[in-house]
């Protein structure tokens, strides 16, 4: 009897051991992700908690090689290679108007000018069966990417070289724009000049009065110190700037169930680091710039603004107007 049971002892000990070395011997799986902005700013941190995640929930056997501050390229640049076959990309973070440049039209509803009303109202959104339908819409377009998670760096304000305390104040000024549609059509509907100056030449353009107004995220302003020579914000919030981390489908499909379920569950955990984090982050800047002297000016009635840009949202949400509509809808 002892020999009986001695024999089954040593053959559930061999079992143990031929599984532990089966998973020890599993393939390291490197995936590569790239990132413009430095380590130290918020996309960067929100990169950072995603990579541990992974590592900490595949026990290492998933490693992401995070590369930050453009060392692989620009975004646009990006974008072109993690659409094409084998990209050395994996996975990067892109922004709402890039992936409408990809043929992705649905993309545009995000950024209608005044579409989310608070940060909540976007956090809620993006949590919902809607945000997965158009995190799944570029591979559905035969695109060689699917989305993961959002994120977002705080919405995007005017600030100018005069003061301005309304909408009226803006009349006649020179914005600067890009090839954004929804930043011409808010100088457009403003009343304001359009003006396309490259980011790199803004802060000498405003300096010479070339343009009088500009817009960016609070900590973008203050990072590039646009306070030296347009110390005038108006806190309108007419855009979030929606940050939404793809993966190549080759690289997703070449993992099992488990280590999808993995990058789907670090996703969700950077998403919401993002969403603790991003007012804090906002709210820190925001006292910096107001130390510095800069005026700033809190627009406490923002359907004026709403109503200056109506015909725009009209047009840009009407091909896609039950989706928009459901956007909408996530507001509390």
């Amino acid at each position: 009897m002892k020999s009986i049971l001695s024999s089954v002892v040593c053959v559930i000990v061999a079992l143990s051991l031929f599984s532990c070395n089966k998973n020890n011997n599993e393939k390291v799986i490197t995936l590569v992700m790239a990132e413009v902005n430095p380590p130290e700013t918020l996309a960067g941190r929100v990169d950072q908690a995603f990579k541990e995640k992974v590592e900490e929930l595949s026990g290492g056997k998933i490693k992401i090689d995070l590369q930050c501050s453009g060392i692989l390229g620009d975004n646009g640049a990006i974008r072109k290679l993690m659409v094409q076959p084998d990209s050395y990309i994996d996975i990067s973070r892109q922004s709402t108007a890039g992936l409408v440049s990809l043929g992705c039209k649905e993309y545009e509803l995000l950024s209608i000018p005044f579409t989310f009303k608070n940060r909540e109202h976007f956090w809620s959104f993006a949590t919902s069966e809607t945000a997965r339908k158009l995190l799944d819409n570029p591979r559905e377009k035969g695109l060689n990417i699917i989305g993961l998670y959002y994120g977002e760096e705080g919405f995007r304000h005017l600030f100018s070289t005069r003061k301005a305390t309304s909408i009226k104040d803006f009349e006649g000024l020179t914005m600067r724009v890009t090839s954004d549609k929804t930043l011409q059509a808010i100088a457009k509907n403003l009343k304001m000049k359009e003006k396309k100056v490259d980011f790199s030449e803004l802060y000498v353009a405003l300096q010479t009065g070339e343009v009088d107004v500009a817009d960016q995220p609070l900590a973008n302003y203050l990072a590039n110190h646009f306070e030296e020579v347009a110390p005038n914000i108006i806190l309108d919030g007419h855009q979030l700037g929606i940050m939404e981390t793809f993966i190549t489908t080759e690289a997703w499909d070449s993992l099992s169930e488990k280590q999808q379920q993995i990058i789907r569950e670090a996703g969700a955990y950077a998403s919401e680091f993002c969403h603790k984090i991003s007012q804090e982050e906002e709210d820190k800047v925001l006292e910096q710039i107001k130390a510095a002297g800069v005026s700033v000016v809190q627009v406490d009635n923002i359907v004026p603004w709403q109503k200056a840009c109506a015909d725009f949202i009209k047009e840009t949400s009407a091909e896609n107007m039950e989706l928009y509509n459901e956007i909408l809808s996530y507001a509390k």
